[in-house]
């Protein structure tokens, strides 16, 4: 068996050192802050022990050296390591609350005089800028990665993603079904997002608004409901069309969101009804972001 190797990137504050935890505790050997000029001897030396399992975190720290990564991972792919790569990622509002509350310094951030007088809005204005400034140099790293969205969930929630995603095959396509609410904002780390709230609302009916898209009685109601079954199939032909092409990019992950107004009735139902559609063929997760909040 190959070497099974993880470079886990990402934003300052988004959670890497959680991700990395996780698969420590599940038994990965995980080495953080790797300098990227090391990569290519470090896994030449892991690849003696066949079926290793190695996580590398690498971060804005090593800025000079982060463009030398994209044609690293691709020529370790080319000889045979099995590479996935994720990166977290959260709003920008989302990482300024997390540094205020832990009175971090970024490590891009410069300390002006009025933020060394304690000027709390030089203070902000200044890691805005340093946070939008990692987001410039760590682009590529991003497009050529699985995106995971740390804003809203909690880090119990971010480990067990990281788990379920790693425990798929990493020769295989894995699909990642989630269902959202709008009102608590889009996903960062979907590729397609499928907007289900012109549909029939369970909420409305006084004997289903406390259950859940999982629960038989929404899933009969909406089942019943013709645009409810129509935007299923659209779904599902969609996908079905564009799966085979994106399995041939080399692509590790596809995630779906279907969002709904509270994320607890259609979005849910839906996600279910792709997964179980998709299971037969396809490596398939799903996650319901709202309800997991809970």
């Amino acid at each position: 068996m190959s070497l099974d190797l993880v470079v886990i990137t990402g934003m300052s504050g988004s959670g890497k050192s959680v991700a990395l935890r996780a698969l420590e505790d599940a038994g990965w050997y995980c080495v953080d802050n790797l300098p990227p000029e090391l990569l290519l001897p470090f896994v030449a030396l892991e690849r003696a022990q066949p079926g290793k399992h190695v996580a590398i975190a690498m971060d804005v720290r090593s800025a000079s050296s982060l463009p030398l990564v994209p044609a690293q991972l691709r020529a370790l792919r080319e000889q045979g390591v099995a590479v996935r790569s994720l990166f977290l990622d959260s709003t920008t509002d989302t990482l300024v609350r997390r540094f205020s509350e832990t009175r971090r310094r970024h490590p891009l951030s410069n300390q002006s005089a009025a933020a060394d007088e304690g000027d709390p809005l030089a203070r902000r204005h200044a890691l805005v800028e340093a946070i939008e400034l990692e987001r410039e140099l760590l682009a590529d790293l991003r497009d050529q990665a699985h995106v995971l969205d740390s804003s809203t969930i909690r880090p119990a929630q971010l480990q067990a993603q990281v788990k379920s995603l790693l425990a798929a095959p990493a020769s295989q396509l894995t699909l990642v079904f989630e269902s959202f609410a709008f009102k608590r904002g889009i996903p960062m780390d979907a590729d397609y997002v499928f907007d289900v709230r012109m549909l029939p609302n369970p909420h409305y009916e006084p004997a289903l608004r406390a259950l859940t898209g999982r629960d038989a009685p929404v899933a009969e109601f909406l089942a019943a409901q013709d645009g409810v079954e129509r935007m299923f199939g659209d779904i599902q032909r969609f996908l079905q069309q564009w799966l085979p092409l994106l399995a041939q990019d080399h692509r590790s992950y596809v995630t779906v969101a279907v969002g709904c107004t509270g994320g607890q009735h259609r979005s849910v139902y839906l996600v279910e009804r792709l997964a179980q559609a998709f299971g037969g063929g396809w490596t398939t997760l799903r996650r319901h972001r709202e309800l997991e909040r809970t």
